[in-house]
């Protein structure tokens, strides 16, 4: 029995690792967006949602009818654009009048935001997704395998004779953020700002406290990004080569006969920079601390190499990224016995029903030899599945292969703080993790 923040027992003699735990029972306290799960299995067993008055939402924990919801985009929209905008006021509302009127000016040089593929429904949502749905094929990742693995034999090489790093910082977040920069098509020396751009797009999505300074900070980071992306959108118009910026820069609305402007580029290319880059430098992360704390799942690799690829869907499953995104009722509509109206939000914990026992068998374990452990829904599903998985999946498969022949026997490092997620509604990651390890 392992003891940490969560409770670990483990049975590893046919690839298993369990994984018990415990938490408080309020699904949006602080506490619980830290350690949800066992607030997650209690609402499990009971209705088909269940109601969070502080937030006026309607959460769905169980697998079926987080599937069942996804299904139905008629009656469950995306276009829950109201939710951000209310997230937005909780991050800011600690601001003091003269942080505000900041915050409100730069606010002001935003290019209005415009639904295009996240918080779109069909038939708009495909007009838009269409636009760059070639370019994350499975077909396309393969093709890209040669350059991912270049980012990632040059992340190994950085970390030289170290045998105690801060993965976070030195892995976990280089790896999925050279890639995204190259696969947008992002100069060299803009790679910094680009970086600094993309890693406060993510934090605009989690609630951690910021001072004053720290909000117009970000806020004037994304002002910067906004200027640099007008910027090599106008340039790829006149001279195109074969990135991300420049299909959208001169990709056309057959149906409106016009180019896209730059507030629905931007809007694409927003989301590919927090899809793009957070979700697997977080699904690393998790993946390192399930290892670190049961390193019975590096022996079941060492000795059956095919089991690699299990483990990141497991971990995936176990520590979904997203955790969860918010669906607008669009009529009066009932799920089981439990009425909702039009207006309502429902809240899919995606968190939750990877964990639901109903679907998966012992659901809190680790299994190296799950059938369809790729059933999750960590990258979510539907009409709205995650356009990139097939290059994350690529990344982490690729990621991990290099980084178990580089270094063996990975564990916590002594004497540093305790691997915690920061607090999310939507996100989970880990802002830090301590490891060290013995170089092969």
């Amino acid at each position: 029995m392992i003891e940490t923040n969560q409770t670990n027992s483990r049975d590893c003699a046919k690839g298993k690792v369990i994984v018990a735990t415990t938490a408080p029972i309020n699904i949006f306290d602080p506490d619980v967006l830290v350690n949800p799960y066992e607030a997650y299995r209690q609402l499990r067993d009971g209705p088909a949602l269940h109601h969070v008055p502080e937030m006026n939402v309607h959460v769905a924990t169980r697998y079926d009818i987080v599937r069942e919801i996804i299904r139905d985009t008629e009656v469950f929209s995306s276009e829950y654009t109201v939710f951000f905008e209310q997230l937005r006021a909780v991050g800011i509302a600690s601001a003091t009048p003269e942080v505000r009127a900041e915050l409100e000016r730069l606010e002001q040089q935003i290019i209005p935001p415009v639904p295009t593929m996240l918080t779109l429904d069909e038939p708009g949502h495909t007009r838009y997704r269409s636009l760059v749905s070639a370019l994350f094929t499975v077909k396309e990742t393969r093709k890209s395998e040669a350059a991912v693995n270049q980012v990632v034999e040059e992340t190994i090489a950085s970390l030289g004779d170290a045998g105690a790093i801060e993965f976070m910082e030195a892995y976990a977040a280089p790896i999925p953020l050279r890639v995204i920069g190259q696969r947008l098509g992002i100069p060299e020396e803009d790679v910094a700002m680009f970086n600094r751009g993309a890693t406060a797009a993510a934090s605009g999505l989690r609630l951690t406290p910021l001072t004053g300074d720290q909000m117009i900070e970000r806020a004037q980071t994304a002002v910067d990004l906004q200027n640099l992306l007008v910027r090599l959108i106008e340039e790829r118009r006149s001279h195109p080569t074969e990135d991300m910026i420049s299909i959208l820069a001169n990709s056309r609305l057959e149906d409106e006969n016009r180019l896209l402007n730059h507030g629905e580029i931007l809007s694409i290319l927003g989301q590919f920079l927090v899809a793009g880059h957070e979700t697997t430098t977080s699904a690393f992360g998790w993946a390192m601390l399930l290892l670190c704390r049961n390193p019975e799942i590096e022996k079941n690799i060492a000795s059956d190499p095919k089991m690699l690829a299990t483990f990141i869907e497991e971990s995936l499953r176990l520590e979904a990224p997203v955790q969860g995104l918010p669906r607008l009722v669009t009529r009066d509509t009932a799920v089981e016995d439990y009425k909702l109206k039009a207006g309502d939000i429902v809240f899919l914990r995606y968190g939750s029903a990877n964990r639901d026992d109903r679907k998966f068998e012992d659901a809190d374990q680790c299994d190296l030899q799950r059938k369809k452990a790729g059933a999750h829904f960590a990258f979510g599903a539907g009409v709205h599945a995650c356009i990139g998985a097939p290059l994350s999946r690529q990344e982490l498969q690729l990621g991990w292969t290099a980084l178990l022949r580089h270094g063996k026997n990975f564990r916590l490092a002594p004497g540093k703080p305790e691997p915690q997620a920061e607090m999310s509604f939507i996100l989970r990651n880990l802002p830090e993790l301590h490891v060290e390890f013995d170089l092969r």
